[in-house]
């Protein structure tokens, strides 16, 4: 006759949050290192920053960031730039994304999971495939170093993206709740203004906070469809590497520009991003 010994029950929790509590470090030092050394590096005199020796005490200095608001480095622009850009297409993409979420969620035509799936597949597809027809038919319509060239480049990904986003919040309604509005005398149009839209601010929220994300943080779109006139951020970092060498002083402090709004974008709406990515994002259709 054989016996089995068994774990006893209390130790086996603490190891699992023991377990969860180490893997929740090491990621959250693999993601805030790089940020903390780069926002570091920024206050830091061109002789520290190329040093082959990490420096850890220095005395902080502002010249990287005055340096790129002086002179040909001027970044003005590019910030306005890239506000412009990323915030006009994500409130489009955020508005549009709702009413088109809302209709086809509320639809009973038949095949509805499939025309989902393909709305969000569009946006599965790699920026190359894009490029060149949109280059194409940017360049007949003179879009072509414009900001409105880089919103309408922007919505390409981003509009399925909040289309299939809000269907997902808006599925999650219960009907009757709108029914019931629509009895008392509303429109439809003001059942979902008045009801339905209220109830999934956090996915309106996450879906303009993602946008906003993918905007700003654009490369492949910049390098193709900006031009003097609107060059963005990543872009004004791009020139700073040269044949001649790389300023590691000025690209950590745009790098620290770059990032830092984003930052303080999620930490301000956290509440409503956490709620959207767990109610939305794992339920859409």
């Amino acid at each position: 006759m054989t016996t089995t010994t068994t774990m006893p029950i209390d130790r086996s929790p603490r190891r699992v949050r023991a377990g969860v509590a180490v893997l929740l470090a090491v990621a959250l030092l693999w993601t805030l290192v790089p940020l903390v050394w780069m926002a570091l590096s920024s206050f830091k005199s061109d002789t520290d920053v190329t040093s082959a020796e990490p420096t850890f005490v220095f005395e902080p200095t502002l010249e990287n960031y005055a340096s790129l608001f002086s002179g040909a480095n001027n970044l003005g622009p590019y910030i306005l730039h890239s506000v412009l850009a990323a915030g006009i297409s994500s409130v489009l993409a955020t508005v549009l994304g709702a009413l088109a979420g809302y209709g086809l969620a509320g639809s009973r035509m038949r095949g509805k999971k499939h025309v989902a799936f393909w709305i969000i597949s569009t946006r599965m597809a790699p920026i190359a495939v894009v490029v060149l027809p949109l280059f194409l038919l940017f360049r007949g319509a003179g879009l072509i170093d414009s900001i409105p060239g880089l919103i309408l480049a922007y919505l390409t990904f981003n509009l399925p993206f909040a289309i299939w986003l809000m269907s997902a919040f808006f599925s999650q309604v219960p009907p009757a709740l709108e029914e019931s509005a629509l009895v008392a005398g509303c429109t439809r149009w003001q059942a979902f203004r008045h009801v339905v839209l209220p109830l999934t601010k956090s996915g309106l929220v996450t879906t303009f906070v993602l946008c906003l994300v993918f905007s700003w943080n654009d490369y492949a779109f910049a390098l193709v469809f900006s031009g003097p006139h609107s060059q963005t951020l990543p872009m004004a970092a791009d020139q700073l590497v040269t044949q001649t060498g790389i300023d590691w002083g000025q690209l950590t402090a745009i790098g620290t520009i770059v990032v830092l709004p984003m930052l303080v974008a999620g930490l301000a709406v956290r509440r409503w991003l956490v709620t959207g990515l767990t109610l939305g994002a794992v339920t859409g259709e």
